[in-house]
């Protein structure tokens, strides 16, 4: 089942109102410094992906006994050459969620994933998606990539670039599969939400 998710943020209170809106911002636009290498535009975009990484964070519930406790670090993971450039690391230092902290590990490989909350694939790893994704199914990881088809191959949160500006699709049955249960203010900013709850 696929359903268009609506740019909205149907929400009440003041602190999510601002983190919706700060979501919405990105969602807005892309306006990279255009130079004839290019290396400006990909800068912006990756930090941009950085900021949403962490607003997810924010909006994603990991299933009881993610966390040896209470006060341990969301641990980010990126496989193969660091896409973000040092970004992501820059975008989450001493920020907190939730009364934890932020870890960035860089992996050579994605099926080094265990011990990770978020898993980003780039275009680096795109061939090892479905390996991973199989791997790490049952795992409470929230997989994100940017290839195109990402969520389709099964993962959780899929990114893209389109007229300058980041748009993101989720699965829901990933989510699902990974015991990972996302709000719904996030899934009304997703382009497209996939997939769904099973009913017993």
């Amino acid at each position: 089942m696929r359903v268009k998710g609506t740019i909205q943020a149907r929400v009440r209170k003041p602190g999510a109102i601002r983190m919706a809106a700060m979501l919405l911002a990105a969602l807005a636009g892309l306006c990279p410094t255009r130079g004839a290498s290019g290396e400006g535009e990909a800068s912006s975009e990756y930090a941009v992906k950085a900021a949403f990484l962490f607003h997810f964070a924010q909006f994603v519930d990991w299933p009881a006994g993610s966390f040896a406790a209470t006060n341990s670090p969301f641990v980010y993971c990126t496989a193969g050459s660091d896409p973000f450039r040092g970004a992501l690391d820059t975008t989450l230092s001493g920020k907190t969620t939730g009364g934890r902290g932020f870890e960035v590990r860089h992996l050579k490989q994605a099926r080094e994933a265990q011990g990770c909350h978020l898993l980003f694939i780039g275009i680096e790893q795109e061939k090892q998606t479905t390996s991973t994704v199989t791997q790490l199914q049952a795992a409470p990881v929230l997989i994100v990539g940017e290839s195109g088809g990402f969520v389709e191959r099964g993962g959780t949160i899929g990114f893209s670039v389109e007229a300058n500006k980041v748009r993101f699709e989720i699965n829901l049955e990933a989510a699902e599969k990974s015991k990972l249960k996302i709000s719904a203010k996030l899934l009304a900013l997703a382009k497209t939400v996939i997939g769904g709850p099973k009913r017993g």
